[in-house]
């Protein structure tokens, strides 16, 4: 009765929970757009809950919470926490270790291509890290059968591989030209997930769609979730290529009352944040300016440093958020720093909320 007395009385906005054991420990760490709304859905009976929650439910005597102004701030601390904390029941969800890459390499005469954990070897090209081990082996499986790529014994010289009889091997075990042709098809794969080549997937398209015309569902079935699981590669190698570019983002997302929040980016970190009210807006403008300018560092040559597994969460959060209808957002590049009486006013001006203009 404790706890559903203090789920009556948190606020409506977003936030993060912090789910307490009997000892004070904290054993999850959640985020909600309406914080009360989202607590409240633990105490209620209900056969939608999953068998983590049951589990939940039955050890939890507390909770904490963390009131935000935005749900976007309730995604990145909620991120934040669990990496601090690791909560047990937060732990498998969040567990790093589970990132994989694609590796992309030459051993002798075949060009390899392969999972693995750990992208240290300097001699290799690397796609990643990726979140679902599932999802990678089955649009790279897909891609190497379109292919006929998928060599079942690419070692063994001049004789066929079981693949090659099933007609996924277009008969590179056997050497010969068959081998120049598969080392050309392999570098399509790396020119897919760079986005420089995408007629693999109109192709496959094309096939999918005759599969269905010949009722065959199974196969078309196979190309369905082939183009679903590259898709997703695409959109988490788009996010990686962003937020390795390094870029200085100035963010506005409007609030409730006439008022909105800036933030500042960097990367996949939130250097500097502040709530302002939209009353003055001459003066709004200029604090947004000089802090922008004190912000944000001059440096024409910011190296390209790879995303880590420990940072793609953060990456994937604020990638997601700049591409919503929630903020409105520019890139401050070096020329609008350097030149800061050239263009950053007006770039200043899109940002801002268009009602800011309207009073």
């Amino acid at each position: 009765m404790y706890l559903k007395d203090k789920v009556k009385h948190l606020s409506s906005s977003p936030g993060v929970y912090l789910m307490k054991d009997s000892n004070g420990q904290i054993i999850y760490v959640g985020k909600a757009k309406n914080l009360k709304n989202r607590v409240r859905s633990y105490f209620q009976n209900s056969k939608a809950h999953t068998q983590k929650i049951i589990k939940l439910k039955a050890s939890l005597k507390d909770f904490d919470y963390i009131l935000t102004d935005t749900e976007f701030e309730a995604f990145m601390l909620e991120c934040e926490l669990i990496r601090e904390m690791k909560p047990i029941f937060n732990r498998m969800m969040k567990n790093p270790q589970s990132y994989v890459y694609i590796r992309i390499h030459k051993e002798g005469a075949y060009q390899r291509i392969e999972i693995c954990k750990d992208a240290d070897k300097p001699d290799s090209l690397y796609f990643g890290p990726y979140k679902s081990k599932h999802i990678v082996e089955r649009a790279l499986l897909g891609m190497k059968d379109f292919y006929k790529v998928n060599c079942s014994s690419p070692s063994n010289k001049n004789t066929p591989c079981l693949n090659y009889s099933l007609g996924l091997c277009l008969g590179m075990c056997m050497g010969g030209a068959a081998l120049n042709e598969y080392n050309e098809r392999i570098n399509k794969i790396p020119a897919l997930l760079q986005g420089q080549d995408l007629s693999l997937l109109s192709e496959m398209e094309q096939k999918m769609m005759e599969a269905s015309e010949k009722f065959d569902f199974e196969i078309a079935g196979k190309y369905r979730d082939t183009l679903e699981a590259i898709h997703s590669l695409l959109h988490k190698e788009q996010m990686i290529e962003f937020t390795e570019g390094n870029k200085n983002i100035a963010v506005i997302e409007p609030l409730t009352g006439q008022s909105f929040k800036l933030f500042l980016i960097n990367k996949n970190k939130i250097i500097y944040s502040e709530k302002f009210k939209s009353s003055e807006i001459e003066s709004v403008h200029k604090t947004i300016k000089s802090n922008i300018l004190a912000t944000f560092i001059r440096n024409e040559n910011k190296p390209i440093i790879k995303i880590s597994r420990d940072e793609i969460d953060f990456a994937q959060i604020i990638y997601s958020y700049l591409n919503s209808s929630n903020c409105s957002y520019i890139i401050i590049s070096e020329q609008l720093l350097n030149n800061p009486f050239t263009h950053l006013d007006d770039e200043i001006n899109k940002l801002m909320p268009s009602y800011l203009f309207n009073r």
